[in-house]
């Protein structure tokens, strides 16, 4: 540094290279070229994941549904995964975002989902036949804008006729969005197209009481394991727990 900036730093943070001005004090020399922080615009800070209100799957994915990448949630009957759906669902309507399902195998039940804390003034609901009609809407949904749309393929597979192609392309259109897009599946569907897969196990009955007594149905637990985040494979496991009054297929 030349010994004249050295100067002018030394006076500036000595307060000596400040000049009063009609209204209020200005810097001069090489103060001019310094900012206040409070006059530097405010950078709105964006979330990279949009959280699901569901510890478990929140620390499986760190944060939550990465957006801009599709999420695939498999599992079979009695899994939870139409719940874990349903709290991604209520995470963002009840902020006010508008979201979208496409229920393939019409199981919403729109009081159930009010209880469990989606605004259903912020949802869409998209009732398709088949598969295919499944995918063209949720393509349709992710290019009007919606920055998380649920897909939830139903209970029996029906996707083997489905091509690889077909995935990827929905998976781009989420990136090309930067929309979170939870695709949930009796078995996987997606292949390489999905940029996270996360496991459900079949629920397990949760009692109160001992033996001796009456027990007392309280709920479901069960395991979701991170089968692949990105080119890993990293296996994480955590466990998943539902009431009985949020225990949704």
């Amino acid at each position: 540094m030349a010994a004249s900036q050295a100067l002018a730093l030394e006076r500036l943070l000595k307060a000596e290279g400040l000049v009063k001005k009609p209204g209020g004090i200005l810097l001069t020399g090489l103060g001019a070229r310094l900012s206040l922080a409070s006059e530097l615009p405010s950078a709105r800070v964006e979330r990279a994941a949009r959280p699901t209100a569901v510890p478990s799957l929140d620390r499986l994915l760190p944060g939550g549904l990465p957006k801009g990448d599709l999420v695939e949630l498999s599992g079979r009957r009695s899994s939870g995964r139409f719940s874990l759906g349903l709290a991604a669902l209520a995470s963002t309507t009840s902020s006010g975002e508008p979201a979208a399902l496409v229920d393939l195998g019409d199981h919403l039940d729109p009081q159930s989902a009010e209880e469990a804390g989606v605004d259903l003034r912020c949802l869409l609901w998209a009732r398709p036949r088949r598969v295919r009609e499944a995918l063209a809407a949720s393509e349709m949904l992710i290019a009007a804008g919606f920055p998380l749309v649920v897909v939830d393929l139903g209970l029996s597979p029906r996707t083997r006729f489905v091509p690889d192609a077909a995935w990827v392309r929905l998976a781009r259109s989420a990136q090309a969005q930067k929309a979170a897009l939870l695709l949930s599946t009796p078995a996987r569907a997606s292949g390489i197209a999905a940029g996270a897969v996360v496991s459900a196990a079949a629920a397990r009955p949760v009692w109160q009481g001992s033996d001796l007594a009456p027990r007392l149905l309280t709920g479901l637990s069960s395991r979701l394991t991170l089968e692949k985040y990105g080119r890993v494979t990293p296996g994480f496991s955590e466990t998943f727990s539902l009431s009985v009054a949020e225990a949704v297929r």
